[in-house]
């Protein structure tokens, strides 16, 4: 079928449903006319009708009336044909006054006007619905739903959904008491234990309300899914507001809007003044942390940001993305290196005269560090002491170390490694301190930030669980009993934005991670939230089984954040800062040297019993 046959097609049904209206109008305007002249007593000639059905007819077309689409009337299409109206009035009594020809008295106008704007829109809205009621017909099952939410949002999502066929709402849910037993756009308000009594009814729960915060969405949702109901939502506020979303964009409820606490907004007086017309060196830039960091860095505008990796696609992909958001020009480097290059990085620092490092170049998968511990040992350990030193020599003015809650107690060769390399960080900043106790003028300050899981990023529970959920199961997990602290990407760079702000030299900056999450209520959630059932002995028609296979070698049934000392509270909330205990420099660094030696005669009982010598604490290791 050729464009110009489908444009003919469209021209022609067009013009068809223009004269059924004018036809519509017509017999309106025939009709208010009468009904008015008979109300106020007049008689009614046929040249006066005549006259009014023209110069409405004439105005309606000239002002536009036929081009607006009667199956999407609203309250500015009501109001425009009000205006109409009274201009058709107006001119009808000018034209009575200039030929002396009665047709209506001003009494007869107004009420005229009142007719037939009434008459008019009724015939709109009859005609909307109808055209709702029967166009479109959808393919699709209809499903029956209920809108959590009867607020501003559950109306404009109720709204849209009348557009579409495949819904049908038939209840709205709140929980304020001074809603229950009224309306919205005829549909009833209740109360959310009326889902019980008809869950039977209803195919799926649809959450509109945006703003809801996180503790009162998982108490929703735990609700919900207790009357085994399927439940999705409406993008979060500031999807709405940014314009990245509308309002039927709906969504499954994710396991990261139910997990950890509130986040807490940014200080703006620590979020920038680190990083604003600063020159920045991420490493590790293409990894889940630090691809976050250079998206909240970029956002403030530094005067150069350096991306360092070794991995070629993941510096590849960040750097494009960063392009693209980059609408103010900032000068972005991208460097593909080893972070164990001591003359790369030095050279790197001094050349392009970088003010603040941000280390996020680790191995931090357990389970593959456990079993390649040489080549954990040496990227942990050895990129760490090669940055510190081309950042003092380079004099950076600030280094911050991006650590883990497994290095306290580690019970893993990397958590293990990871302590090493915070008391490399240490064992710097002490170097820097001059005989009073202060650092030195122009020396770098070293600083390092410790927290636990980060959702969603590389080796996370979470994306590993929603594979094996979408590969229809089973679900592993190590202990029935092991728990983990959670925080999202954004949150955990911005609180590192936020750190290297109040640095002062040789801290650790410990994160709040909120409550702990016990991960086998982690993948039973999981589960749910994807609208299938946990298969057990009980259940055994479920859809998913977890499946229990022991702790791993290295891991434990919770983690820490502090090895020997108590947290001190900082300028920020969720920021703590501590000073912990750690060896001379002069003592690492021959270690780094024996383990060097062992790594390269590729004996790993010599290289772990080195690093045992320098982290005592560290357990299970072989």
């Amino acid at each position: 079928m050729s464009f110009n046959y489908l444009s003919r097609v469209i021209t022609l049904r067009s013009a068809y449903r223009r004269a059924i209206l004018i036809l519509l109008d017509t017999l309106i305007v025939i009709n208010a006319s009468k009904f008015t002249l008979w109300l106020s007593g007049s008689d009614s000639k046929n040249g006066e009708i005549v006259s009014i059905v023209c110069a409405v007819l004439l105005s309606y077309i000239i002002t536009g009336q036929y081009k607006s689409l009667t199956k999407y009337l609203s309250s500015k299409d009501i109001y425009l044909i009000g205006g109409r109206n009274l201009t058709v009035v107006f001119i009808l009594l000018i034209y009575s006054s200039i030929n002396s020809k009665h047709i209506f008295s001003l009494k007869e106008s107004i009420l005229f006007w009142i007719i037939l704007t009434l008459i008019i829109c009724f015939v709109r809205f009859i005609l909307r619905d109808l055209l709702l009621s029967i166009g479109g017909i959808s393919q699709k099952p209809i499903l029956k739903v209920a809108i959590y939410g009867s607020g501003e949002a559950g109306a404009q999502l109720a709204a849209s959904l009348k557009m579409d066929k495949n819904y049908i709402i038939k209840t709205f849910i709140d929980d304020s008491s001074a809603l229950w037993s009224r309306t919205l756009d005829g549909i009833p308000i209740n109360p959310p234990s009326k889902l019980i009594k008809v869950k039977d009814q209803i195919d799926q729960v649809l959450l509109a309300i945006p703003s809801l915060d996180r503790k009162r969405r998982k108490e929703i949702v735990n609700f919900i899914q207790k009357q085994e109901l399927k439940i999705l939502q409406m993008p979060s506020l500031s999807d709405l507001t940014s314009g990245r979303a509308n309002v039927n964009a709906l969504r499954p409820i994710l396991i990261e809007d139910l997990l950890g606490r509130e986040s807490v907004p940014p200080l703006q007086t620590l979020l920038g003044p680190s990083i604003k017309n600063s020159i920045i060196c991420v490493t590790g830039a293409g990894g889940s942390i630090g691809s976050e960091l250079c998206r909240q860095i970029i956002k403030l505008s530094p005067q150069k940001l350096i991306l360092f990796d070794w991995c070629e696609s993941n510096l590849y992909t960040i750097l494009k993305e960063l392009k693209i958001l980059d609408l103010t020009n900032i000068e972005i480097v991208a460097v593909l290196g080893d972070s164990c290059d001591e003359i790369l990085l030095t050279n790197l620092f001094c050349k392009n005269q970088v003010e603040l490092v941000f280390h996020a170049a680790a191995y931090k998968h357990v389970p593959l560090v456990q079993a390649n511990p040489l080549q954990g040992l040496r990227n942990n350990i050895f990129s760490t002491f090669a940055i510190c030193n081309a950042a003092n020599r380079a004099m950076v003015k600030k280094l911050l170390l991006i650590s883990t809650d497994k290095a306290v107690r580690p019970s893993n060769v990397m958590g293990a490694s990871k302590r090493f390399a915070e008391m490399i960080v240490q064992g710097f900043a002490d170097l820097n301190r001059s005989k009073q106790g202060e650092p030195e003028e122009k020396s770098t300050c070293f600083s390092m930030v410790r927290f636990g899981n980060v959702l969603n990023s590389s080796g996370s529970v979470v994306p590993l669980f929603k594979e094996q959920i979408t590969s229809g199961g089973p679900i592993t997990i190590t202990h029935q009993n092991i728990i983990r602290y959670f925080m999202t990407i954004p949150e955990a760079a911005q609180l590192l934005i936020q750190a290297s702000v109040i640095a002062e030299g040789g801290e650790v900056f410990l994160l709040d991670m909120g409550e702990p999450v016990k991960i086998m209520d982690l993948a039973k959630q999981m589960i749910h939230l994807t609208g299938l059932t946990e298969k057990t002995e009980e259940n055994p028609a479920g859809d998913i089984q977890i499946i229990v296979t022991g702790l791993r070698s290295g891991e434990k049934l919770y983690e820490e954040l502090l090895v020997d000392t108590e947290a001190e509270p900082t300028l920020h909330p969720l920021i703590f800062r501590a000073k912990e205990k750690f060896i001379a420099l002069d003592k690492l660094k021959e270690s780094i040297n024996i383990i060097e030696k062992h790594i390269k005669d590729n004996n790993t009982r010599k290289a772990l019993e080195e690093l045992a010598m320098i982290v005592p604490e560290w357990t299970n290791h072989s």
